[in-house]
């Protein structure tokens, strides 16, 4: 089995890119030899990494984080937060009736503060979600490579949890967006076992190797059944 380790950004910047969400999260700063990272000071039991990178950024991303609220009062406030730190506002075609708010941060990365009363996320923290465009079967093959059970699969989309607590990873199901190019956003995985077995145990439940600049001595870059990237680390 592996664990869910670490999402990571492709940053232009990534100590600035680090420095905002530890201010919007609340996470503490640590080192990284790639770029920078955050761990996390609740229940979400993975890391953030930003890591450099000069790809421009193509389209909506894949992941997008859902900020819950317990009160309109902390809704504004986490806004009010999120522009001190250099996030922006922005427009997706969500209207001018929405009761959330669709921010980027300082690298255009997409997030959404949502009002409180939210019942599908009303048991999670403040990173609340980590919503993904994909389908339905990405959304099994993830609860099978991560051991996380399903908490939501009704028409198409799905929803799984770690049993630990922390966000919900989801997807929307179809139309799921067209590729394009290497995602910003991928997930670093970590074989509680053997890597090669794990990686066997993978490639079984339906991902693919990729040949990537990406890989290393110290990782296996993998695409997952929708072409997402992920990495197998090898410790």
């Amino acid at each position: 089995m592996a664990r869910l380790d670490a999402l990571c950004f492709d940053a232009h910047d990534p100590a600035d890119l680090a420095r905002f969400w530890a201010g919007v999260l609340g996470w503490d700063p640590a080192d990284d030899p790639a770029g920078a990272a955050l761990t996390p000071t609740d229940d979400t039991g993975f890391r953030i990494r930003c890591l450099a990178s000069d790809e421009p950024k193509r389209g909506q991303n894949q992941i997008h984080f859902d900020l819950t609220s317990a009160s309109a009062e902390q809704q504004e406030q986490t806004v009010a937060r999120v522009l001190e730190l250099g996030g922006r506002h922005i427009d997706i075609g969500q209207g001018p009736d929405a009761d959330h708010a669709v921010m980027a941060d300082p690298d255009g990365n997409e997030f959404c503060v949502l009002p409180a009363g939210n019942r599908f996320l009303a048991d999670c923290g403040f990173l609340g979600a980590l919503s993904c465009d994909g389908s339905q079967a990405v959304g099994y093959f993830w609860s099978k490579a991560l051991g996380w059970p399903l908490v939501w699969d009704q028409d198409e989309e799905t929803a799984i949890r770690s049993p630990h607590g922390g966000p919900k990873v989801t997807w929307g199901g179809p139309p799921v967006a067209p590729k394009l190019g290497k995602n910003r956003l991928h997930f670093d995985l970590a074989p509680d076992g053997d890597p090669a077995a794990e990686l066997d145990r993978l490639l079984a439940l339906g991902a693919t190797r990729l040949d990537s600049e990406q890989g290393a001595a110290d990782r296996t870059v993998l695409a997952d059944p929708d072409g997402n990237e992920f990495c197998l680390l090898s410790r």
